[in-house]
């Protein structure tokens, strides 16, 4: 028996897609978050396209629920490699999707570095990318002349809620983990690099459980922005780490490199909130720091004089926890479902693109009939 749950998820994505409906026959390759709620947003997507394969991020996985998408879906693995060499990935979309006209949905820019060579090189059609996070966006962005439509809603007011309460979960589960080694976040010093929205939400929650915040971001308006919401705000990266007990890396563009983890205090712990490759260069640090277990989910990484510890092995953190945000994810999935169901159409440009503020309206009036009652 369907839990009330379930059904009235299942109701809200299929009045999304009734109300965004696709235009032809497309196909759809999915990276995606493999958490619980996941499924009803692929059953959803599998009626607006025909879902060619899943792509989970390699630490967002769901044990249980990736049994149970296999079932439906052709599930591959995913790594940044695969899609980093144009020819792999051009092979990989022959193998998968051959001749077919398909969606690219990303979260975090995966598709990026090759989607030139997938364009102009693939037997069928790419018709679009759909990217759902900052840094994803940010990736496309540089590259400048988009040689296909590229619709972002990484920046989405419907995102805010999200975002929001991602910065809440980050601060959760990084106490969570502190706490099992005796130690608590109370009246300690913290850094957070990067101050766009998820970075905002994790220095105001840590600021209402009595942390002292510092603030860097390379960007001196949103430095401007953390300083006229009462955080300390530094200049640079190595002023920023002095004095922080607890680091959190929030730029989705490699925060701390090879010599800032030099510069971290003794006994500092490290958390991010995206893939650790895209946030942490840990790498680096092999052969250098000696890296032991210090307890679930945390390592620690030592060298004769110094150490410090690395939570979730520099992924990210809050999904050690599940990292749920409730049904406000399913507003951005909904934009998603929007996104896709716009660019089966084929009439927008190469570049970026949103949706716009009256499609955002219409899904969030659905979203409040289902889940605000």
């Amino acid at each position: 028996m369907e839990s009330p749950e379930k059904i009235r998820r299942d109701a809200f994505f299929r009045r999304i897609t009734a109300q965004f409906p696709a235009d032809g026959q497309i196909s759809s390759l999915i990276i995606t978050h493999l958490l619980p709620e996941r499924p009803a947003f692929l059953h959803a997507m599998a009626r607006i396209t025909t879902v060619a394969a899943v792509l989970p991020k390699p630490r967002s996985i769901s044990q249980r629920t990736l049994t149970e998408v296999r079932r439906e879906y052709a599930v591959h693995p995913l790594s940044r490699v695969l899609f980093t060499d144009p020819t792999s990935a051009l092979e990989y979309l022959e193998v998968t999707a051959p001749g077919r006209d398909v969606v690219l949905l990303d979260i975090g820019g995966y598709f990026a570095p090759s989607l030139g060579t997938l364009v102009e090189k693939f037997s069928g059609r790419i018709v679009g990318v759909v990217e759902d996070t900052e840094n994803g966006h940010q990736r496309y962005a540089s590259l400048g002349q988009l040689p296909c439509p590229v619709f972002s809603v990484a920046r989405s007011p419907l995102k805010d809620c999200e975002d929001h309460l991602v910065g809440r979960s980050i601060v959760f589960s990084t106490e969570s983990l502190v706490r099992t080694r005796g130690d608590i976040l109370v009246s300690r010093g913290a850094c957070v690099i990067g101050f766009g929205k998820v970075g905002r939400a994790i220095a105001q929650t840590l600021r209402a459980n009595d942390v002292r915040v510092t603030v860097y971001d390379s960007d001196p308006v949103k430095r401007v922005q953390a300083h006229s919401q009462g955080f300390r705000t530094a200049t640079s990266r190595a002023e920023a780490l002095r004095d922080a007990d607890l680091v959190l890396c929030a730029t989705g563009n490699l925060a701390l490199r090879q010599g800032h983890f030099e510069a971290l205090c003794n006994g500092a712990y490290v958390a991010s909130v995206t893939s650790s490759e895209d946030e942490l260069e840990l790498g680096s640090l092999d052969g250098r720091y000696r890296r032991t277990p210090a307890g679930e989910h945390l390592t620690r990484y030592d060298v004769t004089g110094h150490h410090f510890f690395v939570l979730a092995d520099g992924g990210a953190v809050n999904f050690v926890h599940g990292a749920s945000v409730g049904t406000y994810i399913h507003l951005v999935q909904a934009e998603i479902l929007a996104a896709t169901a716009a660019l089966s159409r084929g009439d927008h440009e190469p570049g970026l693109h949103e949706m716009s503020s009256s499609e955002r309206r219409a899904i969030a009036k659905v979203w409040l009939d289902h889940f605000a009652g």
